[in-house]
């Protein structure tokens, strides 16, 4: 589940989303100011104003950007949508059916691109469509990538490349792979086989000769995705469970966004 939410689950967008984060209560994409979090919602109804989401075979969502009349522009919530990792933010989808919101996953931003598409008045604009990866491909798909480089500083310039890449129109789609994997083998590196949480060796070796460690985004409640190595820890199993699963783990994810200070200048 991510922040409590059930895939495929219907819920009520006053009480279920409203009700716990705040948020616009219009529009299609939400952004609760207190919260690390990201809310879009697709629907058929959108094709009224001129939106026109689609799943592409290969998996990723592409979502129209909001902006009824005129051409779409990089703001408000546009630009959260494409900032959301480099703000520490999750991103999660809903779909408007007539029940509720039916949560369909956690996505994270690949990329972007613009296409010509009617307006609410029927004017052809250019409209944004965000380019979105479901959060467990991108873990799953990382998981199989070997390390970029060994060496630790070369890791670690890669590491703030992609935490502060400025999102632009597609490139490449591995990109978010790529980003992500240098992200992650920086931050393993830095911890030089121990866990930066308890400081005990890590528990075994991978077959490539890394220790295991696993990355964790201290700034959001779920893994995946690149994010900021300021706000990212190598943890073992243990206390990696013990942050998301533990009567503790609050206080313990906060024990740990304070030892970064130490960790990563």
């Amino acid at each position: 589940m991510s922040w409590g939410f059930e895939r495929g689950r219907v819920y009520n967008r006053r009480a279920d989303i409203h009700g716990r984060f705040g948020g616009q209560q219009q529009g299609g994409i939400i952004t609760p100011s207190k919260h690390k979090l990201v809310i879009i919602i697709t629907g058929e109804e959108g094709l009224e104003h001129g939106y026109a989401d689609r799943q592409r075979p290969d998996g990723v969502f592409e979502y129209f950007g909001e902006g009824q009349v005129g051409n779409m522009t990089m703001q408000r919530g546009n630009a959260a949508v494409a900032n959301h990792s480099t703000n520490g933010a999750s991103l999660l989808l809903f779909r408007k059916t007539p029940a509720g919101l039916r949560f369909e996953d956690e996505y994270v931003y690949d990329a972007h691109h613009f296409e010509k598409a009617p307006d609410r008045l029927g004017n052809m604009r250019d409209a944004i469509v965000f380019e979105l990866r479901p959060v467990a491909a991108v873990v799953e798909k990382v998981e199989e990538m070997a390390p970029a480089s060994p060496d630790l500083s070369e890791l670690r310039r890669r590491a703030f490349a992609a935490a502060n890449a400025t999102p632009g129109k597609s490139k490449s789609t591995a990109s978010v792979f790529e980003r992500s994997r240098d992200v992650r083998d920086y931050v393993v590196a830095r911890a030089k086989g121990r866990c930066e949480g308890c400081a005990q060796s890590a528990p075994f070796v991978r077959a490539n000769g890394v220790p295991y460690l696993e990355p964790h985004h201290i700034r959001r409640l779920t893994d995946g995705g690149p994010d900021d190595p300021r706000f990212m820890i190598a943890l073992c199993p243990n206390c990696h469970r013990r942050v998301h699963s533990g009567a503790d783990g609050s206080q313990y994810n906060g024990q740990l966004l304070a030892s970064m200070k130490a960790i990563e200048a």
